[in-house]
């Protein structure tokens, strides 16, 4: 590992997992150490949108309540 913290995926493994410079990971713990798991940062973001959509529509939160819940969010504290 790097001072900054950066570490090198062989190139090996980059060719054959077509790792390309610029994608992104996330790391997560696991018992016996970490797994580096590739993500798309878009199709992640709009998998998260269709799934709070999705909830909006099943718990009938409606626009009003959404703008009332974010006014109530942005008051100075």
């Amino acid at each position: 590992m790097s001072a900054k913290g950066q570490l090198v995926v062989p190139e090996e493994i980059r060719k054959k997992e077509s790792f390309e410079s610029g994608d992104r990971f996330i790391a997560v713990a696991v018992e016996d150490g970490v797994v580096f798991k590739r993500i798309n940062v878009r199709a992640e973001l709009e998998r998260l949108a269709k799934e709070t959509r999705a909830h909006f529509r099943k718990n009938k939160v409606t626009k009003k309540v959404l703008d009332e819940a974010i006014q109530w969010a942005r008051k100075p504290s």
